[in-house]
């Protein structure tokens, strides 16, 4: 084959450190659409961004050239930056370090863009600790608490 075709398909979320809840409306407004523009500008997509207060979910299109490490650190520190450069309110803004990043299958891409954007509806119902626990577990991922909320 002459050329080589890729589409890595990751459900990412992190949260922000000690999920502390200053992701304001008015942030969020400017925040996803800026966190697209990172992934354009560094040859990836985000098809879909959404979250509430403590925490973003971002659903990921990766070339091959690009790891998932590297976009989620991408877009988290170019993020965070823009946020105190932007926002000297937002000067407590940080991200968690850890995040987590779920593959998916094309079939599950709409199905996700949903979900991701029906964040502030859904955690009327749940945090985001259990959305993360329901999320490991609907991959199969074995997890231990006193390690994954840092």
């Amino acid at each position: 084959m002459s050329h080589t075709y890729v589409n890595a398909l990751y459900h990412c979320t992190f949260s922000t450190k000690g999920r502390r809840q200053l992701i304001t409306t008015n942030l969020r407004e400017r925040l996803w659409p800026f966190m697209g523009g990172i992934a354009r500008e560094q040859g990836f997509k985000a098809l879909a961004i959404g979250g509430v207060e403590d925490h973003a979910h971002v659903l990921l299109s990766l070339s091959a050239t690009m790891p998932i490490a590297k976009a989620i650190q991408m877009v988290k520190g170019a993020s965070s930056k823009w946020v105190h450069d932007t926002f000297p309110e937002h000067s407590a803004f940080a991200w968690q370090e850890g995040y987590g990043a779920f593959s998916i299958g094309i079939s599950q891409v709409d199905a996700t863009s949903a979900y991701i954007r029906s964040q502030p509806e859904h955690h009327r119902r749940m945090t985001f600790q259990e959305e993360f626990r329901m999320i490991l577990k609907k991959h199969g991922i074995e997890w231990d608490e006193k390690y994954v909320w840092g």
